[in-house]
């Protein structure tokens, strides 16, 4: 399939075109390497440097004529959101709503959309959190994954667009940015292999479940043939930020120092998601446990450390 990957040359995006590339399947990336890196870029894809904002998109779409698009670009720091909320509407919500518009024009098939299971839910009643519980974001990024979840499903039912929401838990592992809270376990590792000590934001007791990027890669494969649905993508696990002090303390073989400071204005306190319906829908379930995907994490940011 002729397929765009937007954020193509981030963190989950890269690893994204690498497997549909593996698959058969001709790969396009837009990025503007805000946060992307050209080191991630395969280099059998073709790129385009771009703001997903950009009217200069639409010439792509009208040469390339996709037939699947899979949108990761975006704005993915909540403290950015909170202080900066313009910034993060103009990105995800019209960014999106750019390459909605161009998809329906231009005869895109299937759209897939990476939201967050880690921010669209906010603070429910119940855990684990199912698809069918009730969207009530706690910060501004959230609110823009819900909205643009939300335009999806309106305007693809006008336009007959085959669309895919995979609600992500917090994602981590080889090539994550520790350009957001989000990359805690990146932040954590650099900030070991530089000789700093971990800073742990609150008292630590606050909980994730936390996805292995290859685990990810998998669902966005399936995602590309399943019926249209939403879906959470996580463990059904959940991991205080304490806990992975600990793990990382057994994975580096030496105590880790680290301290607390004051609490993130929109983090929530607690995540777990249920991704019975992946199971059932998209015959997926994760298969990298935290502590082998922490290793594997350590690893590969060892060897970039490493190298000059």
């Amino acid at each position: 399939m002729k397929t765009l990957v937007t954020g193509g040359c981030g963190f989950i995006g890269s690893h994204i075109v690498d497997d549909y590339i593996t698959q058969g399947h001709g790969v396009s990336v837009i990025d503007d390497l805000s946060t992307g890196s050209l080191k991630n870029l395969n280099p059998k894809a073709i790129f385009h440097q771009l703001d997903i904002c950009s009217p200069d998109i639409e010439s792509v779409f009208q040469k390339e004529r996709f037939e699947v698009v899979n949108h990761h670009a975006a704005q993915i720091n909540v403290r950015k959101s909170v202080a900066d909320p313009l910034c993060d509407a103009r990105i995800n919500i019209m960014g999106s709503l750019n390459l909605l518009v161009l998809s329906a024009r231009y005869g895109v098939k299937r759209f897939i959309f990476a939201s967050s299971g880690g921010a669209v839910y906010g603070e429910p009643d119940q855990y684990p959190i199912s698809e069918t519980t009730a969207i009530s974001p706690a910060s501004p990024y959230g609110i823009t994954k819900a909205t643009v979840e939300q335009y999806i499903q309106i305007l693809a039912g006008f336009h007959g667009l085959d669309h895919v929401i995979l609600r992500y838990s917090n994602v981590y592992g080889p090539r994550q940015i520790s350009a957001s809270e989000a990359g805690v376990i990146s932040i954590f590792i650099n900030q070991v292999l530089d000789g700093k000590k971990c800073v742990v934001f609150g008292d630590g007791t606050q909980t994730r479940d936390y996805v292995f990027v290859d685990d990810v890669v998998r669902a966005n494969r399936t995602a590309l043939t399943c019926a249209s649905n939403i879906f959470n993508i996580g463990t059904g696990l959940e991991t205080s930020v304490n806990k992975l002090i600990e793990l990382l303390s057994g994975i580096a073989g030496t105590e880790i120092e680290h301290e607390h400071d004051a609490p993130r204005a929109g983090e929530v306190q607690r995540n777990i998601l249920d991704t019975s319906r992946a199971a059932k829908h998209l015959n997926w379930t994760p298969q990298i446990q935290l502590a082998q995907g922490m290793e594997k994490t350590f690893d590969y940011f060892s060897r970039v450390h490493a190298t000059p």
